[in-house]
């Protein structure tokens, strides 16, 4: 999946060993840095050949009227999209008047280096001119981790055979309209075309100029934007250090500030140009005083130093690893992708604090910079294991927006509470309600999310203060968004749930979604179970709750009883869950005979012909036996994963994690490793084609999840801790780090033996397949192992479906839609069209049409 001639194997760092434009999309979201409020593509930082210049900023956004073709009440109708903040990266340098420029320099050396350890971005190049001057310059990048606002680029630039004149061209540019440095387009445009993946592109001004200034070597420029209203400002200082003879020159204009060096530079004689540069925003906060703001950053930056910021930086950078790494032993390849996701989560969550963890993080536009639930599922089982503080603040982000869900929930004729579908400024971005605002699930996911934080943490103090009322907000949305089914005397029977759609976006607007309604009970039992041990844990903060949500005790009994009654789907016949009411009375895609460039599907075929098939985007059912997998037999698991496996095409990023877990826990282990490596290579090796809009954060954080909760066995149900490891055969052994209630322990999982070191803290009780253990603080206990669970060869295929029959005694068949046309002869049987796709042997039906 890699060149790894290009991109060798280095545990620690991502290495590229030669520059070429023919992917540069992809590598300047692979080389990004950022800290989770402020992000950097790896664009060079010559600023000339990009896919995107991209500087992006959590939370920054533009607003725009939503323009539906047929309008209905409560569709989304302002639309938001991050912005492209100003380029502060450019350093440009110039040996002889003649710039260097990738497309036709004479580059004898090239090394990039992003650095896990470090947190820093390095650059080494060997450019001869075409003077045949031998010119070495090196850069590092970084975006502090410790200093929210800061990022620090350092350039040394050495003429090594001759003397020379050299320019430093050092700009913060405002290339938010899609301009280049010398107007116009930029230098690769984007492919025309659908692809709903991608970010919204406005047509008019948006970043409105406020102020801009130099005063020496420090330059500022400030912005307001249109709609939203936001203000930006971005304050940049320099430091030049050299022994050779230079001149500085500067030039500042709204959208451009310049700070220009030129150097007699002596032969050997390095010059090096450090430049600070601090971002703020705000909604409300005039843009001057996010100037003043800036120049405190880069005050106490300058005091220190730059080297200062960088052994911070790295300090920092040892601390994450220590309570973060997951080592995989004897395989290398693996480990060095570990790290690379492991740190991509670092910078997409570390300073994000109170806003949201966009989907492609601050690496790119993708998703218009839009939260999800990917935040809930698959990013904070990593931060609320390892970095708890990171998970409480990413939770505050969904009770910050509470009253915008309490809006949206009264306008779906709602109690309680709706969350966005996908957001940046807590209102419906989604335009496209039957894959967005049906996904109601949102709700329960945000929920479990919570209930996951405190179990981990024992963290009562936020449930209390803040994290009740998402509990007490969103079970009031399914009693009211449910109904009851009565029985002939009018006593309540069951509880469904219609109307929805569930995470699988090829299925939408159904009844009784399963994962939904598992997801729904949790948050109804979740609710009302906290909601009484709070009046009795915590009477004062229990008194504040019930008035500031006018809360009735008696609406607990109300969501237990829903709870209890809610309605599961099964098929006695198949003997599987059926992902919704009706899944199973369609027709099955035959996924093994569709063209792979013919995926993903929903560039391919119209919603409606997906509609009609059983054919899953991304995990659905099996995401549910996961999370709730306490309320599932493990024969109910194997038999839901070998039906729905087959049905799953992969093309969604989130998949993949989870069909690695469930189907290392049912046996199929080969199977779960060829997942997971599909997912821990989803970026590096681009292999859904769209690495290039940044990067996958969820993938990267199911990437942990597969590791700890798949290969690891993990397991919190209740809030007990339990481990059913499966190592893969030929892995020497797999160490995962996790934090409960606040005691580190290091979990080593090798063929025969599982070790449990707990650090400094109270005691962890856990259990191993069924035997109860205790660790106390900085104590071992091992743990004999015999063997790693069942083992089931090969995957689940759709031939296994032959001779399976409905509920109602139909046989399944599968095929694959086509435009063939089959005119029945009513003298004699239906003809069967075999020139398309497979049907399954023993169907009678003729192919879909």
């Amino acid at each position: 999946m890699i060149d790894r001639d290009r991109f060798p194997i280095d545990p620690w760092r991502l290495v590229e060993t030669r520059f070429t434009l023919d992917d540069i999309g992809v590598t300047e979201t692979l080389f990004s840095v950022g800290n989770g409020y402020l992000g950097l593509r790896g664009n060079q930082p010559e600023g000339r050949f990009a896919h995107e210049h991209g500087t992006f900023i959590n939370g920054l956004h533009e607003v725009f009227p939503i323009r539906h073709a047929e309008q209905a009440f409560g569709f989304a109708e302002v639309g938001q999209t991050i912005l492209n903040a100003p380029d502060a990266k450019v350093m440009r340098v110039y040996v002889d008047d003649e710039p260097l420029s990738f497309d036709v320099a004479d580059i004898r050396e090239y090394e990039r280096v992003l650095d896990f350890r470090t947190g820093v971005l390095t650059r080494h190049l060997r450019w001869l001119t075409p003077g045949g001057k031998d010119v070495v310059i090196d850069v590092e990048r970084m975006v502090s981790f410790e200093e929210k606002h800061l990022a620090v680029q350092r350039l040394t630039v050495t003429v090594l055979n001759s003397d020379a004149p050299v320019t430093i061209n050092c700009q913060i540019l405002n290339r938010q309209d899609g301009e280049d440095v010398y107007g116009g387009t930029p230098t690769a445009p984007r492919k025309a075309g659908f692809d709903p993946r991608k970010s919204e592109r406005l047509h008019e001004r948006v970043l409105q100029p406020q102020e801009y200034w130099q005063d020496g070597a420090r330059s500022a420029l400030a912005y307001r934007v249109a709609q939203s209203q936001m203000t930006l400002s971005v304050v940049a200082d320099h430091l030049i250090d050299t022994e050779n003879e230079y001149t500085a020159r500067t030039l500042i204009e709204p959208d451009i500030a310049k700070n220009v060096y030129r150097v007699q530079a002596k032969a050997g004689v390095p010059t090096t140009v450090t430049k600070f540069v601090s971002y703020h925003t705000s909604r409300g906060v005039p843009a001057r005083e996010l100037v003043d703001r800036g120049r405190r950053t880069l005050d106490r930056a300058r005091a220190e130093g730059a080297q200062e910021q960088f052994d911070r930086q790295a300090a920092w950078c040892r601390d994450f690893w220590d309570r973060s790494d997951v080592v995989i032993g004897g395989r290398a390849d693996l480990q060095q992708a570990t790290r690379w996701c492991l740190f991509q989560l670092a910078q997409a969550t570390a300073r994000a604090d109170s806003l949201g963890v966009p989907a492609k993080g601050m690496t790119g536009s993708g998703y218009s910079g839009h939260y999800f639930w990917d935040t809930e599922i698959y990013v904070l089982p990593f931060l609320a294991y390892t970095t708890p503080l990171w998970a409480r603040n990413a939770l505050r982000m969904r009770t910050l927006m509470l009253p915008a869900a309490r809006r949206r929930a009264t306008m779906l004729n709602e109690a309680g509470a709706l969350f966005p579908w996908r957001t940046i400024n807590g209102e419906e971005a989604s335009a496209y309600y039957a894959a967005g605002t049906a996904q109601y699930h949102i709700n329960a996911d945000i929920c479990f999310a919570l209930a996951r934080y405190v179990r981990a943490t024992g963290d009562f103090d936020f449930l209390y203060r803040e994290g009740i009322d998402i509990a007490v907000e969103t079970a009031r949305l399914w009693v009211t968004l449910g109904f009851w089914r009565f029985t002939e005397n009018g006593d309540p029977y069951t509880f469904h749930i219609h109307g929805v759609t569930g995470p699988d976006e090829y299925t939408t607007v159904v009844n009784d979604n399963l994962y939904t309604n598992v997801m729904a009970r949790f948050n109804l039992r979740f609710a009302a179970r906290n909601v009484r041990e709070m009046s009795e844990r915590a009477p004062a903060e229990y008194a504040a709750m019930c008035e500031r949500l006018n809360f009735d005790p008696a609406e607990a009994d109300a969501w237990d009883g829903a709870a209890e009654a809610m309605h599961i789907p099964y098929s006695e016949a198949l003997g599987i869950h059926p992902q919704d009411e009706v899944f199973l009375e369609r027709e099955v895609w035959d996924l093994e005979n569709t063209p792979r460039e013919q995926h993903p599907l929903l560039l391919h075929f119209h919603p409606l012909v997906i509609y009609r098939y059983q054919v899953l985007k991304q995990a659905d059912v099996v995401l549910a036996l996961f999370l709730q997998g306490n309320h599932f037999t493990p024969i109910e698991k194997l038999n839901d994963f070998e039906y729905y496996d087959p049905l799953t095409t992969g093309d969604s990023t989130l998949s993949a994690v989870v069909q690695s877990i469930l189907a290392a826990e049912v046996g199929y282990q080969d199977l779960a490793r060829e997942y997971f490596e599909a997912s821990l290579f989803v970026d590096l090796g681009d292999l859904h084609h769209n690495a290039s809009d940044g990067v996958h954060v969820a993938s990267a954080g199911g990437v942990w999840s597969a590791l700890a909760c798949g290969f690891g066995g993990m397991r919190d149900h209740y809030g007990d801790l339990t481990f059913d490891p499966r190592l893969p055969a030929d892995w020497e052994s797999l160490t995962y780090r996790i934090q409960w209630h606040g005691t580190p322990l290091r979990v080593t999982v090798t063929a025969d033996e599982m070790t449990f070191e707990a650090g400094d803290g109270v005691g962890v009780d856990f259990a191993v397949r069924g035997r109860e253990y205790r660790v106390d603080g900085g104590s071992t206990v091992r743990v004999p192992l015999a063997g790693q669970g069942p083992v089931i060869a090969g995957r689940p295929t759709i031939g296994m479906l032959t001779e399976a029959r409905r509920d109602d005694g139909s046989l399944l068949s599968a095929s694959v839609p086509t435009s063939a046309t089959v005119v029945p002869d009513i003298s004699g049987p239906i003809p069967v069209v075999a020139t398309v796709a497979n049907v399954v042997e023993g169907n009678p039906r003729p192919q879909q049409r």
